[in-house]
């Protein structure tokens, strides 16, 4: 039902995954932080609403994690390779001044 294999092309793509993200979202926020308040007030209700919104931001972690992982890989990627080549280049161009 929900995706855990990504490609970075594939994770940067709108998918029902972001969709679920963008609902529970907020609603963990708002969860969490009426939870917080109302269990410094020793409500029962605080502690049901933390304890929800505590269950809702660890299945919004896992559902929108692996597309993360997967673009962020690919960036790193990308910077590493470009980082190499900057490195390169500059040591041709250091080599070269040396060598004048």
């Amino acid at each position: 039902m929900i995706r855990r294999n990504w490609s970075a092309n594939e994770a940067d793509e709108w998918t029902k995954e972001d969709w679920i993200a963008i609902i529970l979202s907020p609603a963990c926020y708002v969860l969490i932080t009426l939870g917080a308040a109302l269990s410094i007030l020793l409500q029962v209700s605080g502690y049901i609403m933390l304890a929800i919104g505590i269950v809702l931001t660890i299945l919004v972690h896992l559902v929108i994690d692996p597309k993360l992982k997967a673009i962020s890989n690919e960036y790193e990627t990308k910077q590493q390779t470009y980082l190499q080549e900057l490195e390169a280049k500059v040591r041709w161009e250091t080599t070269k001044k040396n060598t004048s």
